[in-house]
């Protein structure tokens, strides 16, 4: 378990899954590194209270539909997956993401490859998508920190409202680095309360 922190409100916090989809970081021969990754932006950036779970399952699309049907029926409103997105025979995050979604949005997907494009050409490979999954929005972002941390800021500015949109909970970012947009109708008056910690917890695919 890690420690992050968050704001202390009388709600309590968001939920955020976190799956990492990887045969040998699942069998412990490969050292996580996109989890912790998403887990780091999300400190940068959001602002409001908020703990995760995290999932650590081999590239099996059944595992990994389990792993997203868990995590949204236990409460997250925002799932965000690492790794198996690419054409490879094992890569079926995108599959997965797709059977259990009931509402398909192609623009995150379309958006993070137009910004990985920028830094290199093999991101047209890249077959990353999102969707709507009992109450949650689920991403799908690439299994190099360097390219979740690109994707996360090409799209992370819509994810607040978007979670707003399915009936999550309000979430609020770091404007010096994300400025999430809502229309005028549906942004609330600033809360100032005080960080503290909470924890984050992982489990792994038996």
């Amino acid at each position: 378990m890690t420690q992050d922190t968050a704001r202390r409100t009388d709600t309590p916090p968001a939920r955020v899954g976190i799956i990492t989809v990887s045969d040998r970081a699942s069998t412990g021969d490969y050292e996580d590194r996109g989890g912790p990754a998403i887990r780091s932006y999300l400190d940068r950036v959001v602002t409001s209270d908020w703990t995760s779970e995290a999932r650590l399952v081999p590239d099996e699309q059944r595992q990994v539909e389990e792993a997203i049907r868990s995590l949204a029926a236990g409460g997250c409103c925002l799932i965000l997956t690492t790794g198996g997105t690419g054409p490879a025979v094992r890569d079926v995050t995108p599959e997965a993401t797709e059977a259990v979604c009931s509402k398909l949005l192609p623009g995150f997907g379309e958006e993070m490859r137009r910004a990985s494009l920028l830094a290199v050409p093999t991101a047209i490979l890249s077959r990353q998508t999102a969707g709507v999954c009992d109450g949650a929005l689920v991403i799908n972002l690439p299994g190099q920190p360097k390219a979740i941390a690109e994707c996360l800021d090409a799209v992370f500015a819509a994810v607040p409202y978007c979670v707003d949109l399915i009936g999550g909970p309000y979430l609020t970012t770091d404007v010096e680095h994300v400025d999430a947009f809502r229309p005028a109708s549906a942004i609330r008056p600033p809360d100032d309360t005080p960080r503290t910690p909470v924890t984050h917890s992982a489990k792994s695919a038996p």
